[in-house]
């Protein structure tokens, strides 16, 4: 195992946490985007976006370190990558009536997007703990190695 390997996995962290909140300040800016996306010729409304996390158990150089031998193969915790970020389809567009937004259907009523500020506060929430725990740890790792580094004065 190397040294840096705590750290490249915290960084992995972050960077992921980082996109994750990418993605909900998308999904906040575009609460009320009527115009998000051309699907047969007629306009849908913007979908919201999730991001999905997978370990980076399954990379290449993961692989290519256990076959080698360069890497314990019972050690858990190699990082995590973004393996997509995804449209949310089960969740329906909300009905609002406005008869005179330039999209309303012949009742009256727009189809408006179907993103909770609720839920993406809750996430947003959620993404910055866990990037602040990674800070956090991140800065544990760094500490310590400093002082590996002091034993040898």
């Amino acid at each position: 195992m190397s040294i840096f390997h705590s750290l490249n996995t915290s960084a992995s962290a972050l960077t992921a946490q980082r996109l994750r909140m990418d993605v909900i300040s998308s999904n906040m800016a575009n609460i009320e985007t009527t115009r998000g996306k051309m699907v047969n010729g007629e306009w849908q409304p913007y979908r919201r976006k999730a991001v999905s996390f997978q370990p980076m158990e399954g990379r290449f150089s993961s692989m290519l370190q256990a076959a080698m031998g360069t890497r314990d193969r019972g050690a858990a915790g190699y990082g995590v990558t973004v393996s997509r970020i995804q449209e949310d389809t089960e969740t329906p567009f909300k009905l609002v009536y406005d008869p005179s937004h330039p999209d309303a259907n012949e009742e009256g009523y727009v189809q408006m997007p179907n993103v909770d500020p609720l839920r993406e506060m809750i996430d947003l929430m959620s993404a910055t703990r866990s990037y602040e725990a990674n800070v956090t740890v991140l800065n544990a790792n760094k500490a310590m190695l400093m002082k590996a580094l002091e034993i040898g004065k």
